[in-house]
């Protein structure tokens, strides 16, 4: 399994977000600055995250995005499933894969769906809260060491 850009990027956004979670919309050219990522293509990602209303969009003078709930009631993997379509390993573990004939025979299939399990919790214990957090104690450290130099 490999998490797109468009995953990676989706995750930046709403990590953003929360980083700077208020009542206050932040224009995306913002945000596609802080992160040196295109408008462009930001745009395809917010669209996507506000068409399932993980964020709230106003356009016009004061217009951008903003978290549609508090950050703590989002699981990575949430976001990661939107962007991704599916988190499995493999494609006969796909939720509309057409069943495998040799899935009764496939000596495989059980490290498949362990890997598929381990994701599945890795993903689903972390909220967009931590990653908000974590990132801004790394931002710390780093002004911290830069300082020291």
């Amino acid at each position: 399994m490999m998490i797109s850009s468009k995953g990676r990027y989706a995750l930046r956004v709403m990590v953003f977000l929360a980083e700077h979670n208020s009542d206050e919309y932040v224009p995306l050219k913002e945000i596609s600055e802080k992160e040196q990522i295109s408008q462009k293509y930001l745009e395809s990602i917010a669209r996507m995250l506000s068409k399932e209303h993980l964020i709230e969009g106003i356009s016009g003078h004061g217009g951008g995005y903003r978290l549609a709930r508090k950050p703590e009631d989002y699981r990575i993997s949430e976001i990661l499933r939107l962007t991704e379509g599916t988190l499995a390993p493999v494609s006969c573990l796909k939720d509309d894969a057409v069943p495998c004939d040799r899935a009764g025979d496939c000596c495989t299939l059980p490290i498949w769906k362990g890997l598929a399990e381990l994701v599945d919790k890795y993903f689903d214990s972390m909220t967009l809260k931590e990653v908000a957090e974590n990132a801004r104690q790394q931002m710390i450290q780093n002004q911290r060491s830069n300082e020291k130099s």
